[in-house]
């Protein structure tokens, strides 16, 4: 046993009477058998239980050496310290400690605010400790610290029960039922968020222009310096990208979602690897590997995190799958994008492909990401799709792409209304002459509703003087039409909370 006792700040001395002097807590540690300290080092101790006595107070303290590791170990107190309380400790010796007691130690939350964290609020935490729990009912539980890592309360502290232990260090992710209760989410079948928004603000930052990347497929291909290996690829991409006409056959259209490069791990998954020559992301991964290959800069230029190799790619995309600004341009619609360098219209370098290519690998993974960020499933049953991606296309000698973000909502299974989905789709593009332009439609209920944005006063003008045709074309499909309209500028889009996000349906 060692008696250690607090080390308090130095003061002004000053001299008080003896009874006026508070009783400092005497701890006492059971130490192993090998102290977990070298004499001079330091760690941190939390009380994470607390069991009165006679005369003294039983503690157990978790601490965490400067490696990460974590030790449970026995303590008595003669004062009572708080669940929660931090300690500061110090190795004087191989036997002697002194520690410290940290004033500021907040003592965990037993319940939450539900007007800060309302019910069905998905909150991750990190476990700090977890022991058994006495119980009168004769069923084993255990009570655990977690630390909340999300919200309105991160990085306070809370205690839950539950019927398993639940191992210190790890994440966990629960549901808030109401002020008592949270309900623990499997993690399988799903993907730990505070990684997911890792990555999508990662990929965010060194995404670039996808229409720029094959505008330098055109100059590279016809350079004297490209390999026969990598003009091939490069011939492969270029003749991938659909003509705008392309885009007004349904046939065709569903051909060029499949193979956006969005669903190629699902393709590969479910072994329809007949889909893969085709798809956008299998040929720009193979086109960063034979550049890496044939550029003497591929060292510098590129890291595993940016390129990885193909089935590193999909492992991290399957397995792997904190908030910032990054993260927050990262969920927007449409998704921006930064020119990554300068193209010359004699040539380019193979260095600079490269990073084009990877950059435009980067902002396929963004959306890939982003949509997974955005599917949502309700405490209620309902659940929240979200399918978002890119297209190339060729429109006569302009290369410019299309992006779209499709979400469906759908209602509770229990109740038998499954073909009653509400569909929400969104599309921004540039077409020479019409300018920039962004498109909001939404079906509900066999209801169509659409909203048009133009940049260009004569598009806005165009597409108004067409939207009777338009509303005629809708008729004869058998829809019933809500409002259609156009308006000049930008849609405005403030920032919202994604978990509570629903739709109002206007057949209600």
């Amino acid at each position: 046993m060692a008696d250690i006792g607090t080390i308090r700040p130095a003061s002004a001395p000053v001299v008080p009477t003896r009874a006026a002097l508070p009783a400092e807590p005497v701890v006492r540690i059971t130490l192993p058998t090998e102290s977990p300290l070298l004499p001079g080092e330091t760690a941190q101790a939390q009380v994470v239980a607390l069991k009165q006595n006679l005369q003294s107070f039983q503690l157990l303290l978790q601490l965490t050496l400067a490696n990460g590791r974590q030790l449970t170990l026995p303590a008595e107190s003669t004062s009572p310290l708080p669940t929660g309380s931090l300690l500061n400790i110090m190795a004087l010796s191989s036997t002697r400690l002194a520690v410290q007691i940290e004033a500021k130690a907040e003592t965990p939350l037993k319940s939450l605010d539900t007007k800060a964290l309302p019910p069905g609020t998905l909150l991750q935490t990190r476990v700090v400790s977890s022991q058994p729990a006495d119980t009168s009912e004769g069923q084993m539980s255990f009570k655990s610290i977690v630390t909340l890592l999300n919200g309105a309360l991160a990085g306070k502290q809370l205690i839950i029960e539950s019927f398993n232990a639940l191992k210190p260090g790890s994440l966990i992710t629960v549901a808030v039922r109401d002020a008592q209760q949270v309900a623990l989410v499997p993690s399988s079948g799903r993907l730990d968020q505070i990684e997911l928004g890792q990555q999508l603000t990662s990929h965010f930052q060194r995404q670039g222009s996808l229409a720029q990347l094959f505008q330098a497929l055109s100059l590279s291909a016809e350079s004297p310096d490209t390999s026969k290996m990598l003009r091939t690829t490069l011939s492969q991409l270029l003749a991938s990208v659909p003509d705008i006409e392309d885009f007004k056959n349904p046939d065709a259209l569903k051909a060029l979602f499949e193979r956006s490069g969005i669903l190629l791990e699902r393709h590969l998954v479910s072994g329809e690897t007949e889909r893969l020559p085709q798809d956008y992301k299998t040929l720009l991964l193979r086109l960063i590997s034979q550049l890496s290959q044939n550029t003497a800069a591929s060292a510098s230029l590129l890291t595993p995190a940016t390129v990885p190799s193909l089935p590193g790619s999909l492992r991290n995309t399957l397995t792997a799958l904190g908030q910032s600004n990054p993260k927050s341009a990262a969920l927007s619609f449409p998704l921006p994008s930064r020119l990554v360098s300068s193209l010359l219209q004699e040539g380019i370098e193979l260095e600079e492909l490269l990073k084009l290519a990877t950059a435009a690998l980067s902002r396929l993974q963004t959306h890939q990401l982003s949509s997974i960020e955005q599917t949502h499933f309700h405490p209620d049953g309902s659940r929240l799709l979200t399918w978002q991606g890119e297209l190339p296309m060729r429109n006569g000698d302009h290369l410019t792409s299309l992006q779209y973000k499709l979400q469906e909502e759908r209602p509770p299974q229990s109740t038998g209304e499954s073909c009653n989905s509400i569909w929400k789709l969104d599309l921004a593009f540039d077409l020479e002459p019409l300018g920039n332009m962004q498109v909001q439609a939404k079906l509900a209920r066999g209801m169509f509703s659409s909203q048009f944005w133009a940049e260009q006063k004569e598009t806005a003008a165009l597409i108004t003087h067409e939207l009777e045709h338009f509303k005629k074309r809708l008729l004869e499909a058998g829809l019933t039409v809500g409002e259609l309209q156009c308006t000049l500028g930008k849609p405005v889009r403030g920032l919202r909370t994604h978990i509570e996000e629903r739709w109002i349906d206007e057949s209600a």
